[in-house]
């Protein structure tokens, strides 16, 4: 087969292809891998153009036995590691390898991965203390009223704990699900947030904290599912009242619909600002990372699990939707939540 007869061919691949002659130059290479390799690869030699040791071993080998391989490269796409499956492969005198993007797989797979961990860390402290406590309660204090009341009621709390994050787990596992299938009814926004300001009366009279709600727009109806963006909001002014209670005043507003550049269409933007100890640059970017948290500690005091902001992504994502977070340290926090007022596709 002639030089112009392979170069057509590989050309046709989608994938990344690259071929080496019996001289150890590069030989022939398509368009694709140019974008992971550089321009310019004929007539380079192959340590020059691949220098990765673990694809020269292979490469050799091949060479040697005839028999093939593969192997793991890892290229850059600007900021970002991307990942290859390099297969090497004998073609008569000629060494072929071709590039296979495995950087959504391993990714996923990493993801995975830490979010066994994750459960398993955040399940494996309150089962701890709970086997704990009932080792103690037939031990020692199995004949101390004073000390079981004590213990009954730090096992209560951290069964409470577990069955807070099961629930939090199963409700990311549904909204996943639904996360493509858009929402038809309507909603009345007004309504919505005066019901979910109404049911959370009790937890900010603990708290010391007043929630206003300002109905800028007034009304206000967007295509939605009533259930998640209930879900939403009370997330949103829960987190307000038990992160932001040293500034004892949560403002909740419906403001009027503008054109979002981002959503491409008309949107409704309601907020939920306090005056609380504000948050980190640093953090804003990961807050809705599933069990992130800015301070492990007081988040499991206050009984969150990890995974109220992450499920108020997915849900926001399924009504086409964008959230932003905006904190200055010592001033508060403000989420932001753009709903669009007519169906997107």
């Amino acid at each position: 087969m002639t030089l112009e007869q392979i170069v057509s061919i590989i050309q046709a691949f989608p994938m990344p292809v690259l071929v080496i002659g019996q001289d150890e130059r590069v030989r022939a290479s398509n368009a694709t891998v140019d974008v992971i390799l550089g321009p310019d690869l004929l007539g380079k030699h192959y340590i020059t153009a691949l220098r990765q040791p673990a694809v020269l071993a292979a490469i050799a080998e091949t060479r040697r036995t005839g028999e093939g391989a593969s192997v793991r490269y890892t290229g850059r796409s600007g900021s970002k590691d991307v990942i290859y499956k390099v297969s090497v492969a004998a073609a008569q005198r000629d060494i072929v390898l071709t590039f296979e993007d495995q950087t959504a797989s391993e990714e996923a797979g990493q993801m995975r991965r830490d979010f066994v961990a994750n459960v398993s860390h955040e399940l494996r402290t309150p089962l701890t203390a709970l086997l704990g406590f009932i080792e103690t309660l037939n031990g020692a204090a199995k004949d101390d009223p004073v000390a079981r009341t004590r213990f009954l009621d730090i096992m209560a709390h951290e069964a409470n704990r577990m069955r807070r994050l099961v629930d939090d787990l199963m409700s990311l596992t549904r909204v996943e699900e639904d996360e493509r299938v858009r929402p038809r009814e309507k909603v009345e926004l007004g309504a919505l947030l005066a019901s979910v300001i109404k049911g959370l009366e009790p937890q900010a009279a603990a708290a010391g904290v007043s929630v206003a709600l300002a109905l800028v727009a007034g009304e206000e109806t967007v295509p939605g599912d009533a259930g998640q963006l209930v879900q939403v909001f009370t997330n949103l002014v829960e987190n307000a009242i038990k992160y932001g209670a040293t500034g004892k005043e949560v403002r909740v507003a419906l403001m009027p619909r503008t054109m979002h550049q981002r959503l491409r269409a008309e949107a409704v933007q309601i907020t939920v600002t306090d005056k609380g100890e504000g948050i980190a640059e640093h953090h804003l970017a990961r807050l809705t990372e599933r069990f992130y948290r800015v301070d492990n500690h007081r988040s499991r005091e206050v009984g969150g699990t990890g995974l109220g902001l992450a499920i108020v992504k997915h849900i926001i994502n399924r009504h086409r939707g964008r959230m932003t977070i905006e904190s200055q340290l010592g001033e508060g926090t403000t989420v932001s939540v753009f709903l669009p007022t007519a169906r997107l596709s």
